[in-house]
């Protein structure tokens, strides 16, 4: 399982219809991103940033998959109006490189 960050940001004015478009995404979207291998998908906004999290299988293999899929498509046709940068699923990102994280258990201590 990989759990990718990413960012993404408004355009200025769309705070608000971005939001509104993410109160229920359509329902064949989410089928797609499950058969994708997505387990989760969480995002956070501060003003016009967008800050991703998701927990996939196989993110390179889930992003080749969801380019050819017409859920998406569509989903990604009509979100990026609201976007600064359009994200055209022709790339190789990884996501936000990961810097620092605290260990789930401090180091020395056992359960």
């Amino acid at each position: 399982m990989e759990q990718i960050a990413l960012h993404t940001r408004i355009a200025e004015g769309r705070e608000a219809d971005y939001d509104r478009e993410h109160a229920r995404i359509p329902d064949e979207l989410d089928a797609s991103l499950r058969a994708a291998g997505v387990h989760a998908w969480r995002i956070w906004r501060d003003g016009r940033d967008i800050f991703h999290l998701v927990e996939v299988e196989d993110y390179a293999a889930m992003r080749r998959q969801l380019a050819a899929e017409p859920a998406n498509q569509r989903w990604q046709q009509h979100i990026n109006q609201f976007l600064e940068v359009v994200d055209d699923y022709g790339g190789d990102d990884s996501g936000i490189r990961p810097v620092w994280s605290l260990p789930a258990q401090a180091p020395g201590v056992t359960a």
